[in-house]
């Protein structure tokens, strides 16, 4: 699919992109090291099918697995995400109580529905840190979005001072809200059209509590269920002026504990999954309460250097079709 898009022109060569592109990602990640006291370290590509921790993300995408020749009987998974890895890498890792990690999350998602903002490949920063029992509530969660906020608006200075073409456009400060008020605000529109609504007023906004059903008996959108607690987590949404859309950068939230994740693996109807080794280290209390999220590394060099296409900011794979079509609105794929 391609959002059609009457009038564009990039505000950079390609090939000044490609400078821009690395001093977002260099300067970003100590801008976030920095305000979440994160430490950066290796992650892995893969993990074995049987340890539970790979991201089940909506639970029907298919992962991408293989077998390595001399790892007899196992079955290996390119990750989707890192959100279950880090957890079990802070406690192995010896992190303490407001010390986090973060690290660079390449994944592929064979079953992504290919857009402007959607691509196989996937590239976040993805990042986690140990919190206290009773850091698990609502201000915490806001003080933390809050403060990548604050990263956002000092790399939009950033990048703006250095490419003079790019104009301020994130707000003052970001809007909270929950997925039961946006609802509430919009009874009559469909989710996206809920997102996108929002986005045009509020220019960025953190929609908190993704999971548990709305009053049509349907959550807003899909989650797994042995990660984010459902009452505490999000995703911090700008507005994309471009496509004229809501554009999500970051998911994020306070992982589960003991209780919320027997809670909502009986929900979504996955228990079995608690005796997997990473459930039952949350269970046993092995594990140490977190929270955590991803942040898009394309997703966000695309909006700071004001591309229409993922696709100009990172190379993947798109139908022959989307490429001429796109090549019509002057929009080039690397």
């Amino acid at each position: 699919m391609v959002y059609n898009i009457k009038t564009y022109q990039s505000k950079l060569s390609n090939k000044v992109t490609q400078v821009a592109i690395k001093y977002i990602k260099d300067t970003f990640q100590y801008e976030l090291s920095s305000a979440l006291n994160l430490q950066r370290v290796s992650a892995p590509l893969f993990v074995k099918k049987d340890t539970g921790l790979n991201d089940d993300l909506n639970g029907v995408e298919r992962k991408v697995s293989f077998t390595i020749k001399d790892i007899k009987g196992e079955e290996i998974e390119i990750v989707q995400s890192l959100a279950k890895w880090k957890r079990y890498a802070l406690k192995q890792y010896n992190f303490s109580v407001h010390e986090g990690l973060y690290t660079d999350m390449n994944a592929i998602r064979r079953d992504e529905d290919l857009d402007n903002l959607h691509s196989v490949y996937v590239d976040q920063w993805d990042w986690e840190k140990i919190i206290d029992k009773k850091d698990r509530e609502l201000p915490y969660l806001f003080k933390t979005v809050e403060e990548i906020f604050t990263c956002l608006k000092n790399e939009e200075k950033k990048v703006n001072e250095r490419y003079r073409v790019f104009k301020n456009k994130l707000p003052e400060n970001i809007f909270f809200i929950s997925t039961s008020e946006l609802e509430s605000l919009y009874p009559d529109l469909s989710r996206k059209e809920r997102e996108d609504k929002l986005a045009r007023e509020k220019k960025a906004f953190f929609l908190y509590q993704i999971g548990w059903p709305l009053k049509d008996g349907k959550s807003h959108d899909g989650r797994a269920a042995d990660y984010d607690d459902y009452n505490l987590n999000g995703d911090i949404i700008l507005y994309n002026e471009i496509l004229d859309k809501a554009f999500e950068v970051s998911s994020m939230g306070i992982r589960v504990d003991e209780i919320s994740l027997l809670k909502q693996l009986e929900y979504k109807g996955e228990l079995y999954k608690k005796d997997t080794p990473f459930c039952q280290g949350i269970l046993n209390k092995d594990l140490p309460y977190t929270i955590g999220g991803g942040i898009g590394q394309s997703r966000l060099c695309m909006f700071f250097l004001e591309k229409a296409h993922i696709g100009e900011i990172q190379a993947s794979l798109w139908s022959e079709e989307d490429i001429q079509e796109l090549k019509k609105m002057n929009i080039n794929l690397l």
